[in-house]
């Protein structure tokens, strides 16, 4: 599934999360937001009518490495406080997607004409922030460095169904040299938060993976001779449980454009 084209960031401060969320809303943000407001987690969303959202919850717990929940609002209320308190989630991602019936029928950049009183919205640790520990180590991040979505696929590898909610774990790949792999390894498995170390490496037709040059979602990438596909589970999971469970109504983010907080990487870093 393509990723929409974007166009480039215009902010006046791109290290201030809420500068870059003012710009989402103003729409000089249109596309992924890796690399804004660094050192600030980002995170997925999906949002549900409340009659499915303990099931979704339920689904989440269950399955923390795909779905780690960092943030949920009360019915009908667009914010988080506890993420950023000038937070609102109907304006502050670049791209949604509304679903009805497991069916996609639109890709907006505001979704307050969608908005409804017996919404739930569910914000999910995002893998931008082992990212940004990771580049910090100088392991590169090839899908950064070409300026593209990382790729994503669904797997064989099945998630612990909760009421409506069941499917395959989706997830994102980073081609690392080997002694990269091991330390990414050590490094993610402290952001439990934020997917944690990763659930596969190599061998991706292990995984139901048949070709590394079609992501189904995101943006294929080179794995070179002496690299090794690297997998972490992915938020974009939900998106595709949401499908298959085909409820009445959902709307989830765009793959890679995020909600970005106040909250730090640091603070949810477990060691």
């Amino acid at each position: 599934m393509a990723v929409a084209q974007f166009r480039a960031p215009a902010v006046r401060d791109v290290s201030d999360p809420a500068e870059v969320r003012r710009a989402i809303r103003r729409g000089d943000i249109s596309g992924h937001t890796a690399g804004l407001a660094p050192g600030r987690v980002q995170g997925n969303l999906a949002i549900l009518p409340k009659d499915l959202a303990g099931d979704f919850l339920r689904f989440c717990t269950l399955n923390p490495k795909p779905c780690p929940v960092i943030g949920l609002s009360e019915p009908g209320d667009p914010t988080v406080p506890a993420l950023g308190m000038d937070l609102d989630l109907r304006t502050d991602i670049p791209r949604y997607r509304v679903w009805k019936d497991g069916v996609l029928v639109d890709e907006p950049t505001d979704i307050r004409s969608w908005w409804r009183d017996d919404l739930v919205a569910f914000v999910i640790g995002c893998s931008f922030s082992f990212e940004e520990a990771l580049i910090q180590d100088s392991i590169p991040m090839r899908h950064i460095g070409c300026n593209t979505t990382v790729p994503m696929w669904r797997t064989n590898i099945a998630c612990a169904p909760a009421g409506p909610f069941a499917g395959p774990m989706v997830v994102s790949m980073r081609p690392l040299k080997p002694a990269d792999a091991i330390r990414a390894v050590q490094i993610t498995s402290r952001f439990p938060a934020v997917h944690g170390a990763p659930v596969h490496i190599g061998l991706p037709e292990a995984i139901g993976i048949r070709d590394l040059g079609a992501p189904d979602y995101g943006d294929p990438v080179e794995v070179k001779a002496d690299e090794l596909p690297v997998f972490w589970a992915c938020g974009v999971t939900p998106q595709s449980v949401i499908a298959a469970a085909k409820p009445p109504f959902a709307i989830t983010h765009a793959p890679g454009s995020m909600l970005v907080t106040d909250l730090t990487n640091s603070r949810i870093a477990a060691l």
